[in-house]
């Protein structure tokens, strides 16, 4: 087997998982996704986080053939999410003489999943440095990136920064672990901005507070805990990530919307060729159809969002309050958001959605448009041109 060298002295024993469906049991993996876990051989041998149960059965025989006979020093914890931390207990049962790194919130959720005794468990705080020879550690807080004891951990000698979640994507490692092995643009940057919208994004706050601590640490290579291992441009994803965390959206609106019997959705489609036709980019999707985590990418990625619904049972359609919640749950920012939508009664779907605009953190601007019966060409030619120019006003605004 061929070893992945990261660096001197530093090896990849990350894993693909292409048979899980659902990351976190919520966001669909057509692509798979990357558990990395890395190795660091010196004086003293260290293991930075593990991988997922069950994700692969030839994790331990690669260390093991890795460490060439001799022992695991150390193992690193930087999240204790399962993803990372699914086989600490397998690692520790074959290294027993093993000490845990990681800090006092670590310690407190490591206490209810596995029985480590105190005098295993080596207590690390913000900026505390470890030694294993040649290569020198140190730890960093990044609280809420995305849980609250999570750590960054970095080497000074090859001035790696062990990013854990920050700076991961969805998707497997197909060929080659490193940014410049791949094509970022075309196969990992929407699914890594789906990784930052959907499992990251409401922590955008924090996210900024974490670039600002690293903001002084020499970083030539960047390896987190899914996804590609930035060595030839590292500045690029973070970037990437100071934009997305400081919420500057990119030209363009989305319009998602549910529609029973097609009346909202011709409302989506004619906003969405008027749009097009003053040169802004358009999405449209289909809360019906299409996953939640591919509208909440879209959402984070775009300025402009418009939601339409029809009425059902005297309140929105529920895939479109589905949306809503999951939008209320992530936190974009700095939207332009109206809302539109069809009823054959009373209007209750518009009037639902709009009262809850305050939940997603938005305020709506304009007037809601809202047809009642069929989406003749006749009727949204009139009302749908003064709702298009005011969302106009305010989008350029």
């Amino acid at each position: 087997m061929n070893n992945i060298t990261v660096s001197e002295g530093i090896y990849y024993v990350g894993v693909n998982d292409r048979r899980k469906n659902l990351f976190e049991n919520n966001w669909p993996l057509p692509k798979g996704v990357s558990y990395n876990s890395y190795l660091i051989r010196d004086r003293k041998n260290l293991l930075i986080d593990t991988i997922e149960t069950g994700s692969n059965d030839n994790y331990l025989n690669n260390i093991e053939r890795l460490l060439e006979g001799g022992k695991l020093d150390y193992l690193v914890v930087n999240h204790m999410e399962p993803d990372h931390s699914g086989l600490i207990g397998q690692v520790l049962a074959k290294y027993p003489d093993a000490k845990v790194v990681g800090n006092a919130q670590t310690g407190k959720i490591l206490s209810h999943y596995f029985n480590i005794p105190e005098e295993s468990f080596h207590l690390v705080k913000d900026g505390d440095t470890l030694e294993l020879g040649e290569h020198v550690l140190s730890f960093h807080l990044v609280p809420w990136v995305h849980w609250p004891e999570t750590m960054v951990t970095y080497d000074q000698k090859s001035a790696t920064l062990f990013s854990c979640d920050a700076f991961g994507g969805f998707g497997t490692l197909d060929g080659g672990i490193f940014d410049d092995q791949n094509d970022f643009e075309a196969d990992y940057k929407g699914e890594m901005l789906r990784y930052y919208s959907n499992i990251v994004g409401k922590y955008s706050n924090m996210v900024q507070k974490a670039l600002e601590k690293l903001k002084g640490i020499r970083i030539n290579m960047i390896a987190p805990s899914h996804g590609l291992v930035w060595r030839k441009d590292p500045a690029k994803v973070v970037g990437l990530y100071d934009q997305w965390s400081r919420s500057i959206p990119e030209e363009g609106v989305v319009i998602a919307f549910a529609s029973m019997y097609g009346n909202t959705e011709q409302m989506a489609d004619f906003i969405g060729k008027e749009l097009g036709a003053k040169g802004i980019p358009v999405r449209i999707h289909d809360v019906s159809k299409t996953h939640v985590s591919y509208i909440l990418q879209d959402i984070w990625k775009y300025k402009g969002l418009i939601l339409g619904t029809c009425a059902y049972n005297t309140k929105m359609h529920p895939m479109m309050e589905h949306l809503c919640n999951e939008i209320s749950l992530v936190s974009p920012r700095n939207k332009v958001l109206s809302v539109f939508g069809s009823s054959t009664w009373n209007g209750a779907g518009v009037k639902s959605l709009a009262k809850y605009a305050p939940e997603m953190g938005m305020e709506i601007k304009g007037a809601p448009l809202e047809i009642m019966g069929g989406a003749s060409y006749e009727k949204l030619c009139g009302a749908a041109s003064v709702f298009i120019e005011n969302f106009m006003k305010e989008y350029n605004g």
